[in-house]
């Protein structure tokens, strides 16, 4: 049983079902991003890798041949990630053209140098491979003090195209009231949940959960706004080589 409920709470942190209303302080971001993963991941084949890996959460929705989990090398990451492989954080131990997609999630703002970052990917990605990439616009500092920038939807795009990819779809995720309300329950697990180590299964339910029953009413009733969201989703496909 005890096995059962800690499955059952991990899945809700990346795959939040209504029950992850009541216990996942990040609820509206996971559930957005999911949804926009599952619509995208089709167009996602091949040989995959997963830079920065973690747990691999989203492993199972992408049908390819082969599914690489790649994380920074550490102490920490050996222990708690899902990685197949480690690296030193400037090269990707593959050769030339190994993958015929990449899949970069929540992982570029953690990247102080992500100019070299798409080198890399570029050069381990197969001509006409894909790209995707989500990556925060509004959001707190998080995992300090690896947390290094924030990407708008020009600037994201940006980035990528002068490193040798065409954007091929472009889509904002919580482009609506759930970011302003995401903000709140933000300040709340930093000021609340995340203080006590018993605090995630008794406050989130007391303090967050109406919050996010709110948002999924209120969502409904408000229109969206493309100028103030939680997170951009992009998928590239390579054509050419990096402007050096």
């Amino acid at each position: 049983m005890l096995k059962y409920l800690k499955n059952r709470f991990r899945k809700e942190q990346f795959h939040p079902s209504f029950l992850g209303a009541l216990i996942n302080p990040f609820y509206f971001p996971r559930r957005n991003l999911l949804r926009h993963i599952k619509e995208i991941a089709p167009f996602v084949s091949g040989r995959l890798l997963d830079i920065g890996c973690g747990r691999k959460p989203y492993q199972k929705i992408f049908h390819c041949t082969e599914y690489v989990g790649l994380e920074i090398d550490s102490p920490e990451n050996r222990l708690s990630k899902d990685a197949d492989c480690y690296y030193d954080g400037k090269t990707i131990p593959f050769p030339d053209a190994n993958f015929d997609s990449i899949f970069l999630s929540q992982v570029l703002e953690h990247v102080f140098e992500p100019d070299g970052l798409l080198v890399e990917i570029n050069r381990v990605l197969r001509p006409g491979g894909k790209l995707l990439v989500t990556v925060p616009f509004a959001w707190d500092e998080h995992e300090q003090p690896w947390d290094y920038s924030r990407y708008s939807s020009f600037g994201l795009k940006h980035l990528v195209g002068k490193h040798g990819f065409t954007i091929l779809e472009h889509r904002k995720s919580g482009n609506d009231i759930t970011a302003v309300l995401q903000m709140f329950n933000n300040y709340l697990y930093k000021v609340l949940v995340s203080r006590y180590s018993w605090g995630y299964l008794l406050l989130t339910p007391i303090f967050i959960a109406p919050i996010n029953l709110f948002g999924i009413l209120l969502v409904r009733l408000l229109p969206s706004n493309n100028d103030f969201y939680l997170d951009n989703i992009l998928l590239a496909g390579k054509t050419g080589d990096p402007v050096t």
